[in-house]
């Protein structure tokens, strides 16, 4: 890998040449790398894996957020292509230390950034979660691009791994079926970071909160703020600064569990079985025992 580190570095114009390479420890998508040149510091992302479109996304995404100016997000040095298999992106390498009151400086960012409006549900571009290819394009009704472009898509590829048992995939058709039940139709769509979990903010060198590894879309912001409940990792001080400028509907807490099984099922198609039960659990709150 070291060639092609040399090479991202040299595309983005720097020849001062490497001081120090590393390799990062969780990078379960992508090999990640700190690279210290005679300029600066440098991430780097290396795949092998997957599609050109792959670290585009990345880049559009980190942009739409740049654009906006209500988060900080790493710089985008530019995208390898060396005409074979292997494609990188090379990043702003982002160090800090996380202090006394940085939760609530992320829940205020958090909620300054689902301030940021559009006129139609979805995005310009298809992006990623994980790996997996998400469409998008843009539509008038926030329901039906919630249920077409995020549960559907989930849904069939958890049948094409036969993921879904016959009580399980019923219930998920049952939701499917009757979202105007629980889904708002007049939501305002929202600017999301998209996959909002602990492991894609860090703190920058001036202590701001400093978002990594988006897959943007505007949508109701809720649903955000439903995945960081769902595996932890964000204090009550988050959510308070949160509410401080982005005050929650009462309804909200009866929803929650319906955006988060769009995620239950991103991790079932990922991880396997092991998050069937969550699933199944979500499935009940909301169909009907017979």
């Amino acid at each position: 890998m070291k060639k092609y580190i040399a090479d991202c570095i040299r595309m983005v114009g720097d020849e001062t040449g490497i001081k120090q390479t590393v390799r990062l420890s969780g990078g379960e998508i992508n090999d990640v790398y700190y690279c210290l040149t005679g300029v600066r510091p440098y991430l780097v992302k290396l795949n092998s894996r997957v599609s050109g479109s792959f670290f585009d996304a990345e880049r559009d995404g980190l942009n739409e957020l740049r654009t906006a100016g209500k988060v900080n997000v790493p710089a985008v040095y530019g995208i390898y292509e060396n005409g074979g298999d292997v494609r990188g992106l090379v990043l702003e390498w982002i160090s800090g230390e996380k202090s006394a009151g940085i939760m609530e400086k992320l829940g205020r960012a958090v909620a300054k950034l689902h301030q940021v409006k559009e006129t139609h549900f979805g995005y310009q571009r298809d992006t990623y979660i994980g790996e997996m290819l998400q469409t998008n394009g843009w539509y008038q009704d926030w329901r039906q691009y919630f249920s077409e472009n995020r549960l559907v898509p989930q849904i069939n590829g958890a049948i094409a791994k036969q993921l879904l048992p016959k009580s399980r995939r019923s219930g998920l058709e049952y939701i499917i079926e009757n979202l105007e039940r629980w889904v708002p139709g007049d939501v305002s769509p929202a600017l999301l970071h998209g996959d909002l979990w602990a492991g894609n903010w860090l703190t920058n060198a001036e202590g701001e909160p400093c978002f990594i590894d988006p897959s943007v879309f505007y949508g109701h912001h809720e649903m955000e703020l439903a995945y960081t409940e769902l595996f932890g990792g964000f204090s009550e001080r988050f959510y308070g600064a949160y509410k401080e400028v982005q005050p929650l509907a009462k309804e909200y807490c009866e929803r929650k569990p319906l955006y988060q099984l769009f995620y239950l099922l991103v991790h079932l198609n990922v991880f396997g079985e092991k998050y069937g039960t969550m699933i199944d659990e979500v499935i009940a709150g909301y169909v009907p025992k017979k």
